[in-house]
């Protein structure tokens, strides 16, 4: 066995070690999300003035990203289904963001 192989054996190679580093965050925006799901229209919506004031305030961005994620991904699941006409031809809207992404 190559020492490459031996070294990639024990710690994984780069995509693996990424996986594992943001495994804890995806679990943490998909917490909010199944909370997010119990909200009404108006309150998801109310969600992004709370995340400005909450920067205006001095919290920082990096701390309110899985919550910013997981209001993003709850519209996407609420707009699952709708149609748009879009340059005259209706578009239907059918993504919601995998954990990968």
């Amino acid at each position: 066995m190559m020492f490459m192989d031996l070294v990639t054996k024990l710690f994984g190679n780069k995509h693996d070690r990424d996986t594992k580093k943001i495994k804890p965050l995806v679990a943490e925006i998909n917490s909010y999300c199944v909370e997010y799901e119990k909200l009404d229209e108006e309150s998801l919506k109310n969600k992004t003035q709370e995340f400005r004031e909450r920067i205006e305030n001095g919290e920082a961005l990096d701390d309110i990203l899985p919550e910013v994620f997981a209001v993003v991904k709850d519209v996407c699941r609420r707009l699952v289904g709708k149609t748009w006409p879009i340059v005259g031809h209706d578009q239907t809207w059918e993504m919601i963001p995998y954990d990968v992404q």
